[in-house]
């Protein structure tokens, strides 16, 4: 029973950090249509950050932590300032080139201006301490991981449902020529999607250092196609379905790891890419994506 329990918030936290992930791309695809493929260097930036302040500034991690979350912010306003803004209503397919290509060049300036190799962060040990909640013995990065998000959810549904600005954006994801003509700014609504898209990078960067405890210019590829993979299995553009898909996706990687004889752990990617491609085949557009009529295929 407590190995059970043990399991489930291993695939709590998981979810949760992919959840968070996926909130990133979903709500910029929502209003721009664009896949952002450099949010894993913009976690990357969060974690060099964290190797900055704990270097020349302070070792307080709560100072390191804010100062993460705070270069994410810049970092994803800067990419949506000079890189995205230009290609704002070019094709989608000039989007995606673009987010590949800003990806490329910030992991080789990674790679040229700081180091190749991993970058130990020691400062976020408090994240790491041993808990018991009714008897189970978890770690506080569990507790933190699950508590955390489903706090920001929260808090964004509230923003997207009670202020002017999250109406506005919530409104441009269905019809923006329409907000438009109603007096919002087009750049208020971009940058806002960037800034949120950036704060959930930082926080979901807090959890990969704290897991991993090192930094590479590599840091953020893995955890952003993992949460490419949620938003598709919960319906691309639809936040709801990135959470979803994000907590399933925890769920069937952590499932896998327990039900899979130890020789064919190295296949765990294999047999949670093959469950999805079972969803997809169930649920083509996503979970909670509606099903749209196409035609027979000839």
């Amino acid at each position: 029973m407590e190995y059970a329990a043990q399991q489930t918030m291993n695939a709590l936290a998981f979810g949760a950090e992919y959840a968070l992930l996926a909130l990133g791309l979903a709500i910029v695809f929502s209003i721009m249509g664009l896949v952002n493929f450099a949010h894993g260097e913009v976690i990357a930036v969060g974690g060099y950050t964290m190797v900055a302040f704990a270097a020349l500034v302070t070792a307080n991690p709560l100072i390191i932590i804010l100062g993460a979350v705070g270069a994410c912010i810049i970092a994803s306003l800067a990419l949506e300032r000079v890189a995205f803004r230009p290609v704002r209503y070019a094709d989608a397919t000039t989007g995606l080139l673009t987010a590949f290509g800003v990806s490329m060049v910030l992991q080789n300036l990674f790679l040229l201006l700081v180091s190749p190799r991993p970058i130990a962060v020691t400062s976020l040990y408090f994240l790491d301490w041993p808990m018991e909640i009714f008897g189970i013995r978890v770690s506080s990065l569990q507790v933190f991981e699950s508590v955390s998000t489903v706090v920001v959810i929260m808090a964004l549904m509230m923003f997207l449902r009670r202020t002017t600005l999250g109406l506005a954006m919530r409104a441009a994801s269905l019809d923006f020529e329409m907000v438009r003509l109603m007096g919002i700014k087009a750049n208020r609504v971009f940058a806002m999607a960037f800034m949120i898209s950036g704060l959930l990078a930082g926080l979901a960067c807090i959890f990969i250092m704290a897991r991993r405890g090192s930094v590479d210019p590599h840091l953020g590829f893995n955890p952003v196609l993992k949460a490419f993979v949620a938003c598709v299995v919960g319906g691309f553009g639809s936040l709801p379905g990135a959470v979803l898909g994000g907590f399933l996706l925890g769920a069937v990687e952590v499932g896998m790891l327990v039900l899979l004889p130890q020789e064919y752990g190295g296949m765990k990617d294999a047999f949670v890419f093959g469950i999805i491609g079972l969803v997809l085949v169930w649920r083509p557009d996503g979970i909670l994506s509606p099903t749209q009529e196409k035609g027979d295929k000839l």
